[in-house]
């Protein structure tokens, strides 16, 4: 959880984390997980999860990458990023896919330096868990 408010909190968003330990616990079969250590501490963490996409098939999805800032630079990304395509050839992913904001030009040079292609088209469509009870709510007509 401390590297996922670290992340939260780089992405000028750690008001939306609303999850915990106990939750993660309780939804441990949705997602998966890498850590790089150093001295018995984590210092970075791939998560991830599996997707089905329909023009391709089953995929990954990796949801965060994070590397405490004073291990950047140090190879730490490129290894859990490598740990995370492995596991995806592993389980015959016919896709890896993830998202990086647009103004993390580091992120995005890290990504196109390894291969990624980077799509500035599609956007994301969320609804929280009150977006949910709103729409199902709503009228349909």
């Amino acid at each position: 959880m401390e590297l996922i408010r670290g992340l939260a909190t780089f992405e000028k968003s750690s008001h939306l984390v609303k999850n915990s330990v106990d939750q993660m616990r309780q939804e441990k079969e949705w997602f998966g997980s890498f850590v790089a250590e150093e001295d018995g501490k984590i210092i970075g963490a791939a998560i991830y999860f599996f997707g089905y996409y329909t023009w391709v098939g089953k995929s990954l999805y990796l949801d965060d990458l994070y590397v405490r800032p004073e291990y950047r630079r140090k190879k730490v990304g490129t290894m859990l990023l490598k740990r995370v395509f492995e596991f995806a050839k592993q389980e015959n992913c016919k896709r890896l896919r993830w998202q990086v904001l647009g103004w993390n030009r580091d992120a995005i040079s890290f990504y196109e330096k390894h291969g990624a292609t980077i799509d500035d088209e599609w956007l994301n469509c969320d609804f929280d868990e009150d977006g949910i009870e709103r729409f199902l709510k709503s009228d349909p007509r």
